[in-house]
């Protein structure tokens, strides 16, 4: 089956099943899919795509010095040919090039490298600090599943990365609301322990940075108290990337407790598809899939799309798919650029401006950080929409919140979530067309 013929077969098929919705409100969906994968930034993925703010945006930011964040500079000891680079396609040779570029790598994408090309908000040190790599791009011949997905269901064209950095605080925030930095509510005075880059080591890398494992509570553990069934389905090679098992909480849970049977346990994604088919989902599913087909580089974006294919297709033809909401995400941006200036809180914002701890910056912000592909499937929000809104990985959880509150649930708001997060980033609501 080509790529085409599985949009056409696989959107004509969602739709089908969906003539009988009939949903108006939060109340009809009973089911949320939460898949996040690795490493790719919006503009590197969708900046060719039409409707969206990529490169043809007609209101890119321009510097004080007259340049667009399109027109990145590069430095001497990198060419002496010319002295900026704009975005260019990964593949404009041709030939064999399109498969040997699906494993390339684009730089840094820690801490320190996303500030760097950030620059205090010109975000315009991609080339320079980083790699003229970084702004590469694919199209649609080169990732055809990518923008099926997309096209036929609802992109999110400004989705953040909750923080400029890499994996671990970005996910952790996924699944806990926080990276506990100081100003935040369970860390207001800078006493607490926070993570801002990526550690798995017992252990502090500085006096309260980086400090494993973590201890605050996480979203699942809101969830579990107030009754809502929840699982994490992964694979034992889960590229470290479900989060939960960071925290001491689950660490020293017993076998029987529900940390360890719905937030550790090694499923597999068969599981998934299984559960799926036969109508046995919990309300909430994590979906942690493995490092090879993550697609973080060098793993191919692919092979990332043959699971993405597999997932969506196990919701579509699901029994379940009338009341079912499938978001799909990237943690970071894995050193790939994005032309649009972070939306970030004003200066000095508590809980989401900090001290840089790596003294390089200053004070800076946490977060938002730089744009990532993001899709929701459902029935309500089926038909090629563009989803404008201002979120991060928080709005996932602020559309948890909104959907369980529907359902009659308590207490299920987090309380580590950072009060500007919770009233400025997006609760994806309007994303959803209930009416039609």
């Amino acid at each position: 089956m080509s790529w085409i013929s599985y949009l056409e077969v696989t959107i004509f098929f969602a739709l089908a099943i969906s003539v009988s919705v009939s949903a108006d409100s939060l109340e009809d969906i009973k089911h949320v899919v939460l898949f996040m994968q690795e490493n790719r930034a919006f503009d590197h993925y969708f900046g060719t795509m039409a409707g969206v703010r990529g490169f043809a945006d007609p209101n890119v930011q321009v510097n004080p010095d007259g340049r667009t964040t399109f027109q990145q500079p590069v430095t001497k000891q990198q060419t002496n040919k010319a002295d900026q680079l704009t975005p260019w396609y990964i593949n404009y040779l041709g030939g064999e090039w399109p498969e040997a570029t699906q494993c390339m790598g684009a730089g840094d994408w820690g801490w320190e490298h996303m500030h760097a090309a950030y620059n205090g908000g010109l975000t315009n040190q991609w080339a320079a600090t980083n790699t003229p790599y970084s702004i590469g791009f694919f199209k649609r011949s080169d990732i055809p599943v990518h923008f099926d997905i997309a096209e036929g269901w609802t992109v999110g064209d400004m989705y953040q990365e909750s923080v400029l950095g890499s994996t671990d605080p970005n996910r952790i925030i996924w699944m806990s609301g926080t990276v506990n930095n100081p100003g935040t509510p369970n860390n207001p005075d800078g006493d607490g322990n926070m993570i801002l880059d990526n550690n798995a080591s017992p252990g502090c890398e500085k006096p309260h940075l980086n400090c494993y494992p973590f201890t605050w509570k996480t979203m699942p553990e809101y969830w579990t108290d107030a009754g809502v069934s929840w699982q994490v389905y992964q694979e034992v090679d889960n590229f470290q990337d479900n989060m939960l098992a960071y925290f001491t909480q689950y660490q020293k849970a017993g076998k029987d407790s529900p940390l360890t049977k719905h937030g550790k346990a090694y499923l597999g994604l068969q599981q998934f598809y299984d559960d799926a088919a036969n109508g046995t989902l919990p309300e909430i599913s994590y979906i942690v899939g493995p490092a090879e087909l993550s697609e973080h580089y060098p793993y191919l974006p692919s092979d990332g799309a043959w699971l993405q294919k597999k997932v969506v297709d196990a919701i579509t033809s699901s029994p379940l798919y009338n009341s079912t909401v499938l978001i799909i995400s990237y943690d970071e941006v894995g050193g790939y650029a994005d032309h649009v200036t972070p939306y970030t809180a004003p200066k000095d914002t508590p809980g989401e401006w900090i001290h840089d701890p790596y003294g390089m910056v200053g004070n800076t912000p946490v977060g938002p950080g730089f744009r990532l592909p993001f899709s929701i499937i459902s029935p309500w929000t089926r038909g090629g929409h563009v989803f404008t809104e201002h979120a991060d990985h928080n709005s996932q959880n602020l559309f948890i919140e909104e959907w369980l509150t529907a359902h009659g649930h308590q207490n299920i708001r987090s309380k580590e979530m950072p009060p500007w997060r919770r009233q400025h980033m997006s609760n994806l609501l309007k994303a959803f067309d209930f009416d039609h």
